[in-house]
């Protein structure tokens, strides 16, 4: 019966929010999605190339689509915890409209991230990096992990620092009416 009084509540305020600038999004952050700050205007963000399997990607290559960035690495044992939820995140929403990018900062060969992805059972994000923190730095990410949520500009529109179950019925709630806002 909570689940059920949970998911009306949250199609309830997703149906009505006016998320114009990101404006209704703290309505509907619950639990671990607390710790999201949600800005009272989207920033730019610093347009930095970073290194995917097939070359070099950039945000730019993301714009039209709602994106969740997450900074991350190999050593970062709250990263473990929260990859697979971004994950079933991605599985959930992910396409034309919506994309979790993951972007492995810092030394991160990528024999060893093919390794943590398949030990911790990740099928389905992106395997980029930022060996060099560029983008890390840029972004003002001074620990991991950062996940940045992008409108579909491109810019940042809030901020969770440490981790978070993305596939929680909040975070779900948020995507839903960030996707939802044209």
């Amino acid at each position: 019966m909570k689940k059920l009084f949970r998911a009306l509540l949250y199609t309830g305020l997703v149906l009505g929010a006016n998320l114009g600038h990101a404006e209704g999004l703290s309505d509907l952050r619950e639990g671990d999605l607390r710790k999201l700050v949600v800005h009272s205007a989207p920033k730019d963000l610093a347009d930095v190339a970073f290194q995917g399997p097939e070359g070099p990607v950039s945000l730019a290559d993301y714009r039209g689509q709602v994106v969740v960035l997450n900074f991350w690495a190999l050593w970062c044992a709250p990263c473990r915890e929260e990859m697979p939820t971004l994950d079933a995140l991605n599985r959930e929403f992910g396409g034309e409209d919506f994309a979790v990018v993951t972007l492995a900062t810092g030394p991160n060969a990528p024999p060893a991230i093919d390794a943590f992805f398949e030990e911790i059972g990740v099928r389905d994000l992106p395997k980029y990096r930022d060996p060099s923190s560029k983008l890390a730095r840029a972004s003002g990410v001074l620990g991991l992990p950062v996940t940045v949520l992008l409108n579909r500009e491109g810019q940042e529109i809030a901020r969770l620092t440490g981790t978070a179950d993305w596939h929680s019925d909040s975070a779900r709630a948020i995507v839903q009416a960030l996707i939802a806002d044209d």
